[in-house]
């Protein structure tokens, strides 16, 4: 158990959710099915929920949202287009780097176009393996594995 500096219990990370704006949940949640598998994330169950229509999410919904940690997409809230935030990106985390590899793969495979292949990025630490895609609405999503600094198999 953590404890925040004024005495909070703590559950996990920082997040409890993150939430991007789509123009078309079904086109959505097919990229994000693909996108999200390599990386272990399933889409979350929300049948039992009233007024869900139109959100998608993957991670951990339960108990109506109250143990929670998940990527939602939905239509914005305005009624207006969704619209891709400049600066913005969602990092998930990969447990290989054929995660990362298979991550991009099906993004390009599914509408999303590429930000930068999968590759070590020196730059940000030896050990960051890493790819960069858009969605179909132009959001920024990276695959990220740390811990390897090279492919399996080969001396480091």
């Amino acid at each position: 158990m953590r404890r925040s500096n004024q005495g909070q219990v703590l559950s996990g990370g920082m997040y409890t959710y993150i939430s991007l704006g789509t123009n078309d949940p079904a086109r959505a949640a097919r990229f994000y099915d693909a996108v999200l598998a390599p990386l272990g994330l399933h889409r979350c169950d929300t049948t039992a929920e009233p007024n869900w229509e139109d959100w998608v999410g993957w991670g951990t919904y339960e108990d109506g949202g109250a143990r929670e940690i998940a990527l939602w997409l939905c239509k914005p809230f305005n009624g207006q287009p969704a619209t891709a935030g400049n600066g913005t990106m969602v990092a998930l985390r990969a447990t290989s780097w054929e995660a990362v590899q298979q991550f991009h793969a099906a993004a390009l495979a599914h509408g999303g176009r590429s930000e930068g292949p999968p590759g070590l990025r020196p730059q940000y630490n030896a050990d960051f393996y890493a790819a960069y895609v858009r969605d179909p609405d132009g959001n920024k999503l990276a695959a990220v594995c740390r811990g390897v600094t090279a492919p399996k198999g080969m001396a480091l």
